[in-house]
């Protein structure tokens, strides 16, 4: 064998040592070159969602509250929102008595403390909108109600949220501060109730909120008033510790909370937090 065949043969790498460096390549590149993240670093996908999400809320949140539902649903394929609206002293109620729900969004503060004060929630509550009231009418107000005092007139038939429901307070504290002493043929246990009495023409007008006169579209006429600035009510949210479904309440809340859901209660009539 000549000089340069040995010499050749000698600077040729061993088979083994040649594959095993390209395996080791291989295994460090992905195939556009770039280096592959490592199991468990902060890139990895969380957890998607799924099951129920049942949230109590007050009845004056029905509609965007339904919107927003729908929401939740085509961004987190799997998951259900149920709801229960109400009155919120009935929620509240019901949710200290030990009723199963994620989530609860209430008329004010007050109503919320029923749930807080029992340590119900695992979250100290935080406001997601606000609210305030109008006079419902008849729709072309045939009896020309323009104001407060205009609701003491004997013919007509008003209608009021009992005091114990966020409506029925923040009534009561416009009339207050009105100096108007109104008598009312009933008191309904939540806003809807008191707003349908007017749209099947039971009742002549109504204190409710402005959102609930702007959901009702034509069936009935919204009238402002000054003292209505008195009595804003603030909405608060937060997650129960009864929760079977913790991580989807909170994502619900942040839907809520977020731009989006903002958007949704301010085409309602809400005012911003």
């Amino acid at each position: 064998m000549t000089r340069t065949a040995r010499r050749t043969r000698r600077m040729l790498p061993p088979a083994g040592v040649g594959v095993a460096a390209l395996l080791a390549l291989s295994a460090c590149s992905t195939s556009d070159g770039s280096t592959p993240a490592k199991a468990g670093s902060s890139d990895s996908a969380s957890p998607a969602l799924s099951g129920t999400v049942t949230v109590f809320a007050a009845a004056s949140l029905k509609e965007s509250f339904t919107t927003l539902g729908e929401q939740f649903e085509q961004r987190h394929p799997g998951t259900k929102v149920t709801f229960s609206f109400g009155g919120s002293d009935t929620l509240a109620a019901n949710i200290t008595s030990g009723a199963p729900a994620d989530v609860f969004a209430a008329a004010s503060p007050e109503t919320m403390s029923i749930v807080t004060d029992k340590q119900d929630t695992t979250s100290a509550p935080s406001t997601f909108a606000r609210n305030r009231l109008e006079i419902a009418t008849l729709p072309g107000n045939p009896d020309k109600v323009s104001s407060l005092k205009d609701l003491t007139d004997p013919k007509l038939k008003v209608v009021l949220c009992d005091q114990t429901v966020p409506c029925g307070a923040a009534a009561q504290k416009v009339l207050d501060a009105g100096g108007v002493r109104v008598t009312p043929v009933s008191y309904e246990q939540d806003v809807k109730a008191a707003l349908n009495k007017v749209e099947l023409k039971e009742a002549d007008a109504s204190l409710v909120y402005r959102t609930d006169v702007k959901s009702a579209g034509g069936k009935v006429q919204g009238v402002e008033f000054p003292e209505s600035e008195d009595a804003i009510n603030d909405y608060p949210i937060a997650p129960l510790k009864s929760s079977k479904n913790a991580d989807a309440a909170a994502a619900f809340i942040a839907l809520v909370k977020s731009p989006d859901g903002q958007k949704v209660l301010t085409r309602a009539g809400f005012l911003k937090p």
